[in-house]
């Protein structure tokens, strides 16, 4: 091979090289940064249903979430804290468990994260997830998205499949705004293929040392009048005992009992 050959192919090789795809599972992991801190924390979460734009129902509650030790997941505790019939109530999310526990009968139940809370927005969706340590994502494209205040974003395109059992959706497509990292858009799949909801993440806030979306607009995936905020607030770093989050403890839990 002589010298001017080898000159080109190392030139090609380069230039490839400069335009290699970027990594997948990076996008979803710098992602999860911004939706989560990386550190024990609280918030607040108020869920508003609507149908054909009437507000219908209303809850608020708030959760304490911090990363498990082992398999670098989240454990999340949500405290309900209206309406009036459902305060004190709790849900516990460890690993691959979600449990559900009314103090009026001291009895913990089991939930499916994919049961629905309250009108879009499922029990999978008010507790902090890991999305890259949940799911193998693959880049589909990059290109334009419309996001959430109708403006257009340039975003990665990712294509998400459930890796653990305790995934709440089979499949999601996921739009990362390729300068920042922020979520725009996703679509919720089922195990069946069929679309449960469209999801936009907007009105970006500094919350404990990033930009975070602090509300999230839930479409139904079949009728687009119904419609689910969830907004976010009172951001909080917390030293969250590891205690919290046993199922055990459910019945002795008082939120003042930070240590």
């Amino acid at each position: 091979m002589n010298v001017f050959r080898r000159l080109l192919l190392l030139t090609a090789a380069t230039a490839l090289g400069a335009h290699a795809a970027p990594d997948a599972q990076r996008i979803l992991a710098a992602s999860d940064a911004v939706r989560n801190p990386g550190r024990p924390f609280s918030v607040t979460v108020v869920l508003t249903e609507f149908q054909a734009g009437k507000r219908v129902d209303g809850s608020t509650m708030v959760t304490y979430s911090r990363t498990l030790e082992e398999g670098a997941q989240f454990a999340s505790l949500v405290r309900f804290v209206a309406p009036a019939r459902d305060a004190g109530k709790l849900m516990l999310k460890n690993g691959n468990d979600l449990w559900f526990f009314d103090p009026s009968t001291k009895a913990s139940v089991r939930l499916s994260p994919q049961q629905r809370l309250m009108g879009q927005a499922s029990n999978g969706d008010v507790v902090t997830v890991n999305l890259a340590r949940d799911y193998r994502a693959a880049l589909q494209a990059e290109e334009d998205v419309q996001d959430g205040e109708r403006r257009n974003r340039r975003a990665y395109r990712l294509r998400l499949a459930a890796a653990t059992p305790d995934a709440t959706y089979s499949d999601i497509d996921l739009w990362v705004d390729a300068a920042s990292s922020h979520p725009i858009k996703g679509l919720f799949y089922a195990d069946s293929g069929r679309l449960l909801k469209t999801v936009y993440y907007r009105r970006f806030q500094q919350q404990l040392g990033a930009e975070r979306p602090t509300e999230l607009v839930i479409i139904d995936g079949v009728n687009p009048q119904s419609v689910t905020l969830m907004r976010l607030s009172d951001y909080a770093q917390k030293r969250i005992p590891v205690s919290w989050f046993q199922r055990d403890y459910l019945p002795r839990f008082q939120p003042e009992d930070q240590e």
